[in-house]
């Protein structure tokens, strides 16, 4: 029994992070429908995160009762008329109401505050997400240009006599003007511990012995990962693969690309201490130049061997990057999808919420940030899966929005139940297959 309160107290946590994680997305999401929709002259009966029993509740002066319910797996919005949590109408109540009453309602209301309220949940996501990463690259800063080293990293074994202020000019006789030519250049070095850079120091100009760029340091840990799973963490550097020594990150990926899921064994050195991991690879999804591909992988990233100097950008460049970051998750999520629907990697990838309740945790015992990180990615997930054009979704609502625009009436009442019913089979469809992937798939 006392073997098992370790485990259990994994599980609460887990499921504790996951709660969290999906609240303040819910939140995020219905606050955007309601807001909007009383901007656009809606009235909001119910504003409710969790379903079930109500646990706490009050009403507000514009006479919305704000609650929380007993089971905390999502919320909802209820606008004056609607049935239900799904805006259905409530057709007996509805034919009661005056002209002025119906328009205070969602099926009353003109097309354009409709498409609004209901477009806005899934923007708020986004916009979630973008403030979210606005404030990391505020927060972390941007690599100041030309490119300067700031300090070394302590890896073992690695001359590294470049020194902070150096400005790097050229690197293995390779022109370097910005952060992302380290990057670029990198696979095309010679695969060794040192190389010879090219920097501006003091006024002059001297070649300088220095780390190879992406030496194996680990940059951030992927949830679970094989890596994850062991307790390897950020900063730690490989020595070895099998005995075999490793000295750029590139060495390390190609050596985890080959073991096709065998057992690895790592040589790892954390803070001047030697330690030992052993464990499988897994099979995972990476973007390359030709799309998704599936490859084994241990479940990290590498890391510069050495410090840049940062600037604090302004407000609009961090505001850009978060809307760049923010359209790279919604790229990254649709190229996935179509490749696991074109056969190039397999449906494996799709997580349910058992997944996506183990990724909270897991990314909530790496830290404050990352857990941050995390539910700025996920908030635009959310936000993409409510736009897809499924009868319940949002999307599917705009759809239905959509044929009343171009038709000049709505769906008949019939239809919509057959359609929502049918869009309700195919979302429990997908959830139970992506629920079969979190219990079954390795």
């Amino acid at each position: 029994m006392v073997d098992l309160i370790p485990t259990f107290g994994n599980a609460l946590y887990t499921i504790g992070a996951f709660i969290v994680a999906l609240s303040v997305i819910v939140a995020v999401h219905e606050y955007g429908h309601y807001i909007v929709g009383r901007w656009c002259g809606i009235k909001a009966e119910v504003f409710s995160i969790g379903f079930g029993p109500v646990l706490w509740a009050r009403s507000d002066r514009h006479g919305t009762q704000w609650q929380v319910a007993a089971l905390p797996f999502g919320g909802y919005v209820k606008f004056l008329g609607d049935a239900g949590a799904v805006s259905d109408r409530a057709s007996d109540d509805y034919e009661d109401f005056d002209a002025d009453t119906k328009r205070h309602t969602m099926h009353g209301a003109p097309l354009w505050a409709r498409v609004l309220t209901v477009a806005a949940g899934p923007v708020f996501n986004f916009i979630l997400s973008i403030l979210i990463f606005t404030g990391f690259v505020m927060a972390i800063g941007v690599a100041t240009q030309p490119v300067t080293v700031a300090g070394m990293k302590p890896v073992p074994a690695v001359f590294a006599p470049l020194q902070p202020g150096d400005i790097i000019l050229e690197l293995d006789g390779r022109t370097i003007d910005t952060p992302a030519d380290l990057t670029a250049f990198a696979r095309e070095l010679p695969q060794q511990a040192n190389l010879t850079y090219l920097v501006e120091r003091d006024g002059g100009r001297q070649e300088v012995e220095g780390p190879f760029p992406y030496l194996p340091m680990i940059g951030a840990i992927t949830p679970n990962s094989a890596a994850d799973s062991v307790g390897l963490a950020e900063g730690d550097v490989i020595l070895s693969i099998d005995g075999d020594p490793v000295r750029t990150f590139f060495q390390l990926q190609e050596q985890a690309i080959a073991s096709e899921g065998r057992t690895l064994l790592l040589e790892v050195w954390r803070g001047g201490e030697t330690l030992e991991f052993s464990f499988n690879t897994k099979l995972g999804a990476v973007q390359t130049e030709n799309g998704m591909e599936e490859r084994w992988l241990i479940g990290m990233t590498g890391d510069i061997g050495f410090e840049l100097e940062t600037r604090t950008p302004g407000v609009f460049e961090a505001f850009g990057y978060g809307v760049e970051r923010t359209y790279g998750v919604i790229s990254g999520s649709l190229t996935g999808l179509y490749s696991m629907i074109s056969g190039a990697i397999g449906t494996c990838n799709l997580s349910g919420p058992v997944g996506i309740a183990k990724t909270s945790g897991s990314t909530a015992s790496q830290g404050l940030d990352s857990f941050i990180w995390f539910i700025a990615v996920l908030s635009t997930a959310v936000g993409l899966l409510n736009l897809f054009p499924i009868p319940v979704l949002d999307g599917g609502h705009l759809v239905f929005h959509a044929y009343e625009a171009i038709s000049g009436r709505p769906p008949s009442d019939r239809a919509l139940r057959v359609l929502m019913a049918a869009g309700l089979a195919v979302l429990l469809t997908l959830m139970i297959f992506a629920l079969s992937n979190d219990l079954f798939c390795p």
